[in-house]
């Protein structure tokens, strides 16, 4: 009897999205294969985007393990084997992409998934992230490659502002904007290290539309808002948050009273309205206070009054303990760590004089001091109407928006459309899980260190879309899958999903192929991926 079992586990989901989408067919077409490949660049991607959804610590230059026990000929194509994806075959496929152009090439795929899946494009999220790597990068040359260098598209791996709070590792941008339908990215850049946001989100906004031609909103954070920026824009439609540092948006946020603002439909929010023209362009700008950002803010405020209280006390300490020529060196000194405090102020302040004499003891009748020493004596007390001041704004942004007329975006839509901001997040959160393969960012070329990246945008593109059509179908058939806690749910995580399919086998018995361990669960779930999904699992 010959029997062989290959783990399939989720990883047939995976194939079929990516087989939904063309994406395989796509980057083949673009990028010609050599005559003795064994397996094209497009095969080579599909699995890397395989290992990269596999949620398993396999670095690289362990790639090609990373298939061995798996079902690797049923989910690539008959014929690759597991040593046909070792490290020099993926570093020649990373050079092909790069030499292609990553941003063309990843916008190519996206237009399919965006007709295959029928995206909503009313909203578009821009945000951006920055990825940390050890080592040493140098800027690459032309003859560190065969290729032109105008034909490569590198990056600069270098030092900048680190969100990922790692200021002494080199770092790379990745600039995504995705839908408010779904979270799905339509749009990745890799940028330079250094590169400032607010340089370049005008211009990929820019860059988008020329490319895709959609009717859309788009929406980002105070790094698009600046006067250059909204005039450089023209007639795209846009929604940002108002950076605290323009002063207009800073008074408003003070000094609006409690009464104007109004209740949104949106739980937890008021909202008040006004007209402005900063930077020359007409706009509508929303003041919205958030119950719940209002209470955190409260709070950070309080422990931030306790703790310069405390400082502000042991400063003054250490100030009535030193000597001063004279009264007025010993007030200036005083004034000028007031001057030091936000929250808190010096009052009663007095300037005590102290004598001292040539000679050690009491001082005989008629002697007269050498000289005179002042110290200085006052308490700290809190400065009220500036803690009014940032009672009043706490909880409080400022939002603006080019959309002027109301009937076509009211403020609860703007509100709503703003909070959804958070897809762009979401999706960096979910590139750099430690469980992905960001951790084996470790390429010794710049070039092949923004091929993997735009690779990692493709895994996001792929989990992203299988987990919006897992939760549409759900919604629309009004039916539900169990939880982690055995609940149903309508909203499941495609990551909770793929933990369901563990010790999913492919058995080759006697020549005849079946898929063992499908429960009734996982049949349901099947169901709901259609048929590219279905066939790896050998469902008709």
């Amino acid at each position: 009897m010959d029997i062989q079992v290959k783990n399939l586990d989720h990883l047939g989901i995976v194939a079929g999205i990516v087989d939904q989408i063309g994406l395989v067919e796509e980057i083949d077409k673009q990028i010609e294969q050599h005559p003795q490949q064994i397996i094209s660049t497009g095969q080579v991607v599909k699995a890397m985007i395989l290992n990269g959804l596999g949620f398993v610590s396999a670095p690289l230059y362990l790639f090609s393990e990373f298939f061995v026990g798996k079902a690797t000929e049923h989910l690539l194509g008959e014929g690759i084997k597991p040593e046909h994806l070792n490290d020099d075959r993926i570093g020649r496929a990373l050079d092909s992409l790069s030499n292609q152009g990553l941003t063309t090439l990843f916008t190519s795929i996206a237009m399919l998934a965006h007709q295959r899946f029928n995206l909503l494009t009313k909203s578009l999220h821009l945000d951006s992230s920055s990825f940390s790597l050890e080592g040493s990068y140098e800027i690459e040359t032309a003859d560190e490659s065969t290729e032109s260098t105008e034909s490569i598209e590198s990056v600069k791996i270098t030092y900048g502002y680190s969100k990922d709070h790692r200021p002494d590792l080199k770092q790379f941008m990745m600039d995504v904007i995705c839908t408010g339908d779904g979270d799905v990215p339509l749009f990745v850049r890799i940028g330079n290290g250094n590169e400032s946001d607010r340089a370049v989100f005008a211009q990929l906004i820019e860059q988008f539309k020329q490319e895709w031609n959609l009717d859309s909103i788009y929406v980002a954070d105070s790094a698009l808002y600046s006067s250059a920026n909204i005039q450089q824009l023209g007639e795209l439609n846009w929604i940002t948050l108002v950076p605290r540092s323009i002063k207009t948006a800073k008074i408003l946020a003070e000094s609006i009273e409690g009464e104007v603002l109004v209740e949104s439909k949106i739980p937890g929010y008021r909202i008040a309205s006004c007209c402005c023209d900063y930077g020359g362009v007409h706009q509508r700008w929303l003041i919205i206070e958030s119950e719940k950002r209002l209470n955190s803010d409260l709070k950070q405020l309080e422990k931030r009054l306790t703790k310069q209280l405390k400082i502000a006390t042991s400063e003054l300490k250490s100030l009535m303990r030193q000597d001063f020529a004279c009264a007025a060196d010993a007030k200036k000194a005083a004034e000028k760590l007031s001057r030091n405090w936000k929250y808190h102020s010096l009052e009663l302040i007095d300037i005590e004089t102290d004598a001292h004499y040539t000679k050690a003891g009491r001082p005989r009748k008629n002697q007269s001091p050498e000289h005179f020493t002042y110290r200085i004596e006052a308490q700290v007390v809190p400065v009220d109407e500036v803690i009014e001041i940032a009672r009043r704004q706490a909880g409080r942004f400022v939002l603006a928006t080019n959309v002027l007329d109301e009937k076509i975006l009211t403020n609860d839509e703007i509100l709503t459309e703003y909070k959804g901001q958070q897809s762009s997040e979401r999706g960096f959160r979910f590139l750099k899980d430690p469980l992905f393969f960001t951790s084996s960012v470790f390429l010794n070329t710049p070039r092949r260190v923004a091929a993997l990246a735009m690779v990692m945008g493709l895994c996001l593109l792929v989990y992203t879309l299988g987990q919006r059509q897992l939760r549409q179908v759900l919604a629309h058939s009004e039916q539900t899958i169990p939880n982690q806690l055995k609940k149903p749910t309508s909203t499941p995580t495609l990551r909770w999903v793929f933990q369901c399919f563990q010790a999913v086998h492919l058995v080759h018995l006697n020549h005849q192929i079946q898929v063992s361990n499908l429960t009734d669960t996982r049949l349901k779930i099947l169901r709901f991926f259609g048929n590219p999904c279905q066939k790896y699992y050998l469902i008709c």
